[in-house]
This record gives C-alpha cells, structure tokens and sequence, in this order.
C-alpha cells in the first residue's frame, strides 16, 4: 500500500509520539505529507468560531511537540488546531477534506467499568473513514 496523505489526530498522550514515529517510517518510503490535528471541543452553549484561549494553548503546545517528535525523525509536518462540536466527525471531515490516504491514530489503554474501551472517538472513526486506519495501542 501507498501512503501519499497520512493524517495523525493527536490527543495529548504517550501513544501519540510513537504513532507520529510510525507515520513518518510509512511517509519517508513513498515522500508522503503528514497533517497533525488537534480537535479542540466546543460545547454546544458556544458559537462554534468561540476561541478559548486555554485550549488553544494546550493545543498549540501538544502540536509543538508532535512537530518536534517528527524533526527528530528528519520529516517535516503541518499542524492545525480544528475546533468542532465532536472530535470523531472533525477528523472524518478533515480527512476527506485533505484527500488523506491513511489515518494513523494513537489509543491509550482505557479501562471503564472494568473492559478495556477504546472511547468513542476510535470506533467512529473506524465506522466512517474514507481511507485505511491504523491504531497503535500504547
């Protein structure tokens, strides 16, 4: 498979590093774009274009690093902050938006209620992706 477009949606966890790692072993073979998001979420009683201030830093400083993480890898990525309602459809619309070819995503063990759970970001984006996904698992 050829890897042109690869999308890495990144959360703030030790998972998104190692795939950010993995996204640029797979663009580096075929010179593939690698795209980082940041899906900031605004709630419902906001006007979708709200900025608030303190997510925006947080993300802005999670997009910092995964940027860093892939110069010590010699690649070069663009970043961007997206701000949506509800992270899964944010990523599906940039993905399709982009053209993306593969969606790489970092997933941290979760337990809830005793069963390991993937949240409900991953399985969304599983059930409406326009492209291959991987997920590594920290």
């Amino acid at each position: 498979m050829e890897f042109y477009k690869i999308l890495v949606p990144v959360s703030g966890t030790e998972a998104d590093e190692e795939a950010m790692k993995l996204a640029c072993r797979l663009a580096r073979k075929d010179r593939g774009k690698i795209w980082s998001v940041y899906v900031v979420t605004i709630k419902r009683a906001l006007p979708l274009d709200a900025e608030i201030e303190s997510e925006i830093e947080t993300a802005e400083a999670i997009l910092d690093h995964i940027e860093m993480v892939a110069e010590e890898q010699d690649y070069e990525i663009e970043t961007d902050v997206l701000q949506a309602r509800e992270v899964g459809p944010a990523i599906i619309d940039e993905a399709v938006e982009r053209g993306i070819d593969l969606i790489l995503m970092g997933a941290k063990h979760k337990r809830r209620f005793g069963q390991f759970s993937l949240g409900s970001v991953v399985p969304y984006v599983l059930q409406n992706s326009p492209c291959p996904v991987i997920l590594y698992h920290q």
